[in-house]
């Protein structure tokens, strides 16, 4: 179990986005809701385990008033098991510390999509004062004791090493970066990129999805720092301290998402499907489900289809797309640009080919439940996930964890993390809209027989390497670190996951 594993550690997890946000409905009432992230999916039954505490940035229009003195509040609401402390970012800062330096710098930096990053100094220093910020609130948390620092993700480069500066060594800290880290070529456009670095060596334990991205970070290490690299244990050392940086591809809650997929909840969620959209019914139907983000492939994901539509005339009229796109960061301009792009694209299918009785492709851009979402899964003859760059993505692994009935197809780009854990779904170029139409094609024409073949396999691997393996590989790694014990033995554990479902 994690708490005994913890021996009287505090475990603090620190993110920008908070896994439940309060917010004021139309009625004057306030409701808590779970905010869609795969990160929050993941950590959630971590937290859970260990009645820890979660630091992250309060953004909910209620958050303020459902908060103790301490900004603190326990959730989840229904059945409270940890502490959720928010931090209060101001507007301007929040502009140059999320918007800004992490979303339209770092972000497009380490997902190449050919979107240009902007580096502005003011967001520089937003960025710095934000993980300040952060810093003070995890040492306000840890009040002098003994803690375990689980960091989230590209908000927090520089958190690592103030803490380890302002605590006096009492902190042991572990940083998971949840999307790719690129070549050492892309990485020195970064303006601060020595800095960031060594904020990032302020770590004990530094991970990411793949094997690939941790040679990419010890490469750029080794070409930009003063520090020596080693590259065969897969450590860096630099001002006498050791950071380990190690693969531990993330997952879900299989068993979880399993059970839900077959409630009575997500079977009703089916109906109203069939009643929003009354064209799905007597069709093959293919569906996606993501933020509205350039990194997706929306816009390709589209083209795909109007090109299979093109060379596969037999399938009009046959087979209908619906694709959940929930809009994000829309007030930046780069966004912007790609909700248009992906409204461009769905006005010319659905004019190039749609009929009084049909429409090729049903757009919507709103958020949807988990019941709604499970229910989409599991009547889709195929799903896509064809991210131009992503470090894992969870949204694949959860349709393989809805599919009880071992059906549907899976189609899922190459350039993903969940790609190397699944050869068993049909594989493309998310830029080749060849490709994507003739998955389509294959997908449509594959028996059941064949589809319950790798739909089984998939299950399996997701079900084995699930979230609680993930996090008991992960921390039984970082408690050996915080032991100095010997690394060599680090693997054979890598089967004993700490916590228990």
């Amino acid at each position: 179990m994690i708490e005994s594993r913890l021996n009287g550690r505090k475990f603090i997890v620190v993110s920008n986005r908070e896994p439940f946000m309060h917010r004021r409905k139309e009625q004057g009432t306030v409701e808590c809701i779970r905010p869609a992230s795969g990160m929050a999916t993941a950590l959630h039954p971590i937290m859970m385990a260990s009645g820890g505490t979660w630091i992250a940035h309060g953004a909910g229009d209620a958050d303020r008033e459902t908060v103790d003195a301490q900004d603190c509040v326990m959730v989840p609401p229904e059945a409270p098991g940890y502490k959720l402390r928010r931090v209060w970012l101001e507007p301007e800062l929040e502009r140059g510390f999320y918007y800004g330096l992490s979303n339209e710098g770092l972000w497009p930096l380490c997902h190449i999509t050919f979107t240009r990053p902007e580096f502005r100094p003011q967001d520089w220093q937003a960025y710095k004062e934000a993980n300040r910020i952060f810093a003070e609130a995890v040492l306000r948390e840890v009040d002098g004791e003994r803690a375990l620092v689980f960091i989230q993700d590209y908000h927090f480069c520089l958190l690592p090493r103030m803490l380890r500066e302002m605590s006096g060594g009492k902190i042991v800290c572990a940083h998971f970066w949840h999307i790719p880290w690129p070549n050492r070529e892309v990485f020195r456009a970064f303006p601060w990129g020595e800095e960031l670095l060594d904020g990032l060596l302020g770590n004990d334990l530094l991970s990411f999805h793949v094997h690939y991205h941790c040679q990419n970070f010890l490469d750029t290490v080794d070409r930009t720092l003063e520090a020596r690299v080693d590259t065969d244990r897969s450590e860096i050392s630099k001002g006498g301290h050791v950071t380990r940086v190690r693969p531990f591809p993330i997952s879900i809650d299989f068993a979880e998402d399993s059970r839900k997929a077959a409630s009575p909840k997500v079977k009703a969620a089916t109906s109203l499907w069939h009643q929003k959209l009354p064209g799905l019914k007597g069709r093959k139907l293919g569906a996606s489900i993501e933020r509205l983000d350039y990194s997706k492939g929306i816009p390709q994901r589209i083209h795909g289809l109007e090109y299979f539509f093109a060379s596969h005339p037999e399938w009009r009229e046959k087979v209908c797309f619906v694709q959940i796109a929930v809009p994000s960061r829309d007030n930046l301009s780069s966004y912007r640009a790609e909700q248009e792009a992906v409204d461009a694209a769905v006005e010319r299918i659905n004019s190039r080919y749609g009929t009084a009785e049909w429409q090729p492709v049903h757009l919507l851009k709103e958020h949807h439940g988990p019941d709604a979402m499970m229910a989409l899964h599991q009547m889709a003859d195929f799903f896509m996930v064809n991210s131009l760059h992503d470090g894992m993505n969870l949204v694949a692994k959860e349709f393989v964890a809805s599919r009880n009935d071992e059906h549907g197809v899976l189609i899922l780009s190459k350039f993903t993390g969940a790609s190397r854990e699944l050869p068993q779904a049909l594989t493309i170029n998310p830029y080749a809209i060849e490709e994507i139409a003739t998955a389509i094609e294959a997908a449509l024409a594959m028996p059941l027989r064949r589809q319950q073949q790798r739909m089984r396999l998939m299950r399996d691997q997701v079900a084995h390497q699930n979230v609680y393996r993930w996090a008991g590989r992960l921390l039984m790694t970082l408690f050996r670190v915080e032991h100095l014990e010997d690394d060599d033995d680090e693997h054979s554990l890598e089967a004993e996951p700490v916590i228990e479902e």
